[in-house]
């Protein structure tokens, strides 16, 4: 079975690095979560609004959004259980992370 991956900030937009990763992580056989609450489908995947709203386990988050966005979504990834979040460049801040840890993640800058 393959790891289920939350593209945080998945986006439609080909140039973006939030539909790069979709791309990529569905390339090397992940179970890829498009995560943005202004899309429906991207690259074909469905996408949900949030990580609360995807049934079953998510293994990883990895971020493409900014970090005063990324603080209010860190809260709904410890709600949903996701134990290893990868914050990307552009999306991680030392509040993000400390936060992050306090919640029990792990998070990879």
């Amino acid at each position: 079975m393959s790891k289920v991956v939350a593209v945080i900030g998945a986006s439609n937009n080909r140039q973006k690095f939030g539909n790069r990763a979709v791309r990529a992580y569905t390339r090397e056989g992940y179970t890829v979560i498009p995560i943005n609450p202004h899309e429906d489908v991207i690259e074909g995947l469905r996408a949900y609004a949030s990580v609360l709203d995807v049934p079953g386990p998510i293994d990883m988050a990895s971020f493409y959004v900014p970090p005063e966005i990324g603080e209010r979504v860190i809260e709904e990834v410890a709600q949903k259980q996701i134990p290893e979040v990868w914050f990307n460049p552009g999306a991680e801040s030392d509040a993000l992370v400390a936060r992050a840890r306090h919640l029990k993640l792990r998070p990879v800058v």
